[in-house]
C-alpha cells in the first residue's frame, strides 16, 4: 500500500538514517521502535507527508488515505465536541455543497438539449450516488454512535472541548480518525494521557476495526496486544521483524549475538592478514602474496554491531526520616465543583511503606484527590489527615512542561540544589544521561523523555518519605521506565502512583483504589488481581458492569454481590471468552446494518434512474437492480441470524 525506497534523512549533514526501504501492507500492525532520538517520530512525519526526506521516495497510491495522530496536539478551544468531531466529514460537506451548486444550475438553465446540460446531469447523478454511498445523509448518527462508544454522553456533545481533560480530548481526536476511516493510521505515543480504559478501548479498535497501523509507543503491554510486526531503527538502518514486540526483543538479542560472533571472527581474520602483510612486506619472494592480501583487505566489507545504549541511568529515591504509621487518612471526604460532585464519602487509610495505585477514567478525581493530599485544594468537606513527620515529594502530570525553557539543563538543577550537592551537579546529570555537552543544552530543545528525566532529578534532590507520582511514565522510554520502577520498588517510604501503564504498575502496587461514579473503592492486590477480581477482560468493560453509584441517602451501593453472583455462573476464563464472542457478534451486527443501509441507498438511486425515459430501456440497470436486491436479501438473512445469536449470548451473561 505504501512503499518506502532508499530513504535518507540528515540533520546538519549528520545522517539520522539512510538507505531505508520497506513496504506497509493492508492490515499491517507495525510497531516502530528504537532508542530515543533514533528517528521514530521523524519517520511518522515523513509517512504523513509533513516532512520531506533528504533523499529517497515514499510512494503512496492516490486513493490511499492517511490519518496521523501526533505526540503533541494543538486543539482549538472554540468548538464543541460535536463540532470538532464533524471536522472528520469536511469532505462530505464539500461534496454536499458541490451537489447543491449543480442542482441550482440545473434548476436555472434552460438549454435542456445541449451537450453541456446532459454532462451536468451525468455529473450530478454520479456525485449524488457517491454522496449517498458514503453515508452523506447519516453522518451525524455515525458521529453520535462513535462518541458514545468512546464514553461521551449526549450531554457532552454541546460542551466546549476546553472543558475536557487531556485524555478525553485525545478521545475526540481518535473519534475523528475513526470516522475518517483512513487506510493507514500513524500514531505517535497514543497512550500518553489516556487512562487504562481508553487504552484498552484503543487496543480493541486497532486490533479489530483499523486498516493498516504504524505506531510508536513505550507501553509494552499496548504494543504486544496490538502489533504483529516490529520495525527497529538502529545504527541509521532498519530491521524488519514479522513478530510482536516481546518476540522481537528475543530475536534482537539473538541477532546481536550473531553480529558479535561474526564481528570477532572478522577482526581475527583482519589481524591475521595484517600480520602476514607486515611480516613479508619486504620479502621479494612473497611480493605477489602480500599484494593479494592487501587487495583482499581492501575488499572486506566491515561488519557493524548494533549500537547498545550503555549509558547509566541510576535512580535512587533517598528516604528521609521515618513518618508516622499512617501517612494519609481520609474520613468522609467530599469534593465538588458547584453542582458537579467529583467524589464523596471517601474513606481510606494508607499505611507507612505501602505502594498504592489510583486508577479509573480520566476526570473521575484521581489528580483532584492528590491535590487535596498535597494541600493545593482545601475547599473539600470531611477530614483529611496527614501523619506525623510526612514529607511529600510530588511529580505532577505536567511537571516536565513546567520547566523554564530559557534555562540550560545545568542551571535548572543548580537553582534547586543546596549545600554540598551543588559540587556534584555534573556527576548527578551524568548519571541521568546528561553528561558532557548535554548539560549545557537549553530545556526548550529537549525531547519529552529528556524533560521528564530532568524533572525527576529535581524531585530526587528533595529528601522525602512519601512519593506521589502522577503519570510519571509519560514520554519515558521502556528502559527509563524499568529503572524508575526499580527505584520505586526499592524506596523505603510510602508511594501513591497515578498511572495508566499496566506493565509499569504490575509488581509495584499492592493495593488499588478505583475511582468512578463519585466513589473511591479499595481493592487489595496488584493491578492484574484487580482486573481479575472484576471478572472482566479489560477495564473498558467496567462501563458494562454494575456501576459504582450512590444511593439517594448518600451511602455507597456495594457491587460485590452482583459480581459474585456473575462469578458463580461463569469462571473468569469462560467470562473472558464470552466477552470476546459478544464483541465479535456486536461488530458483525453493526457491519450488517451499515451494509443494509448502503445497499438500500444504492437500490433507491437505481430505481430513480429506471423511472426516467432513458433508464426504462436500459437492461443493464435492471440486471444491476436484481443483483442488489439479492445482495440485500442475503445480508438481511445474515443480520437476522447474527442478531438472534447475539441475544442468546447476552442471556448467558
Amino acid at each position: 500500500m505504501i512503499s518506502v525506497e532508499g530513504l535518507k534523512v540528515e540533520f546538519n549533514a549528520t545522517p539520522l538514517f539512510e538507505d531505508v526501504s520497506y513496504v506497509i501492507n493492508k492490515k499491517d500492525r507495525i510497531a516502530l521502535v528504537g532508542k530515543n532520538g533514533a528517528g521514530k517520530s521523524t519517520m511518522l512525519k515523513i509517512l504523513a507527508g509533513l516532512q520531506q526526506p533528504t533523499s529517497g521516495v515514499v510512494a503512496i497510491p492516490r486513493e490511499c488515505t492517511i490519518g496521523y495522530l501526533p505526540q503533541v496536539m494543538i486543539l482549538s478551544d472554540k468548538r464543541t465536541v460535536m463540532q470538532e468531531a464533524e471536522l472528520a466529514f469536511e469532505h462530505i460537506f464539500e461534496m454536499q455543497a458541490d451537489i447543491e451548486r449543480m442542482n441550482q444550475q440545473l434548476a436555472e438553465r434552460t438549454d435542456y438539449d445541449s451537450e453541456e446540460y446532459h454532462k451536468l446531469i451525468d455529473r450530478f447523478t454520479h456525485e449524488n450516488e457517491r454522496f449517498l454511498m458514503m453515508g452523506g445523509t447519516n453522518f451525524r448518527a455515525e458521529i453520535e454512535r462513535t462518541l458514545q462508544g468512546l464514553g461521551f454522553s449526549r450531554e457532552d456533545f454541546d460542551r466546549s472541548t476546553s472543558e475536557f481533560s487531556g485524555g478525553w480530548r485525545m478521545r475526540i481526536e481518535l473519534a475523528k480518525l475513526l470516522l475518517r476511516r483512513p487506510d493507514v493510521l500513524l500514531l505517535d505515543e497514543p497512550t500518553n494521557h489516556l487512562d487504562i480504559e481508553s487504552i484498552q478501548w484503543l487496543e480493541n479498535f486497532l486490533s479489530t476495526r483499523a486498516n493498516a497501523v504504524v505506531l510508536v509507543s513505550h507501553d509494552r503491554a499496548f504494543l504486544n496486544n496490538v502489533t504483529t510486526r516490529t520495525i527497529e531503527i538502529t545504527c541509521g538502518q532498519i530491521y524488519d521483524y514479522k513478530v510482536k514486540y516481546d518476540e522481537f526483543v528475543v530475536l534482537r538479542k539473538e541477532r546481536r549475538e550473531q553480529q558479535l560472533r561474526a564481528y570477532e571472527n572478522q577482526q581475527k581474520q583482519i589481524e591475521d592478514t595484517e600480520a602476514f602483510i607486515e611480516r613479508f612486506r619486504y620479502k621479494a619472494t612473497k611480493a605477489v602474496q602480500v599484494q593479494s592480501r592487501i587487495k583482499q583487505l581492501e575488499k572486506i566489507e566491515r561488519i557493524e554491531v548494533d549500537e547498545e545504549d550503555n549509558s547509566a541511568l541510576r535512580l535512587k529515591f533517598a528516604c528521609s526520616s521515618r513518618s508516622g504509621s499512617y501517612p494519609v487518612i481520609c474520613e468522609d471526604v467530599r469534593k465538588a465543583y458547584g453542582d458537579h460532585v467529583i467524589y464523596h464519602d471517601v474513606n481510606l487509610t494508607i499505611n507507612r511503606g505501602e505502594k498504592v495505585a489510583f486508577v479509573g477514567k480520566n476526570g473521575e478525581g484521581k489528580s483532584t484527590l492528590v491535590k487535596c493530599i498535597m494541600g493545593e485544594i482545601t475547599d473539600y468537606t470531611g477530614k483529611l489527615t496527614l501523619g506525623h513527620n510526612v514529607q511529600i515529594g510530588y511529580f505532577a502530570q505536567n511537571q516536565a512542561q513546567l520547566l523554564d525553557e530559557s534555562l540550560t539543563v545545568f542551571d535548572t538543577i543548580d537553582r534547586v540544589a543546596v549545600g554540598d550537592i551543588r559540587t556534584k551537579i555534573r556527576d548527578i546529570l551524568g548519571a541521568f544521561m546528561f553528561g558532557g555537552e548535554a548539560s549545557d543544552k537549553k530545556v526548550k530543545v529537549l525531547s519529552g523523555g529528556e524533560r521528564t528525566r530532568l524533572a525527576m532529578i529535581k524531585l530526587l534532590l528533595e529528601p522525602v518519605n512519601f512519593l506521589i507520582l502522577d503519570e510519571p511514565t509519560n514520554h519515558l522510554d521502556m528502559r527509563s521506565k524499568d529503572v524508575l520502577k526499580d527505584a520505586i520498588r526499592e524506596f523505603d517510604g510510602t508511594v501513591i502512583l497515578v498511572s495508566h501503564d499496566r506493565d509499569f504498575l504490575d509488581g509495584l502496587a499492592t493495593k488499588v483504589y478505583e475511582f468512578g461514579g463519585g466513589i473511591v473503592k479499595e481493592h487489595l492486590g496488584g493491578i492484574y488481581d484487580f482486573l481479575q477480581k472484576k471478572q472482566i477482560e479489560s477495564l473498558n468493560e467496567l462501563q458494562k458492569a454494575p456501576a459504582l453509584s450512590t444511593s439517594p441517602s448518600g451511602g455507597k451501593e456495594n457491587t460485590d454481590t452482583a459480581t459474585q453472583s456473575s462469578g458463580a455462573k461463569l469462571s473468569y476464563e469462560e467470562q473472558k471468552e464470552l466477552n470476546k464472542k459478544l464483541k465479535k457478534l456486536e461488530r458483525r451486527v453493526a457491519d450488517c446494518e451499515s451494509e443494509i443501509e448502503q445497499t438500500e441507498s444504492a437500490i433507491a438511486i437505481l430505481e430513480a434512474r429506471m423511472a426516467t425515459p432513458e433508464g426504462a430501456s436500459d437492461m443493464a440497470l435492471y440486471e444491476q437492480h436484481q443483483k442488489l436486491k439479492q445482495q440485500l436479501d442475503s445480508v438481511m438473512e445474515e443480520w437476522d441470524a447474527v442478531s438472534t445469536e447475539l441475544e442468546a449470548v447476552r442471556k448467558e451473561q
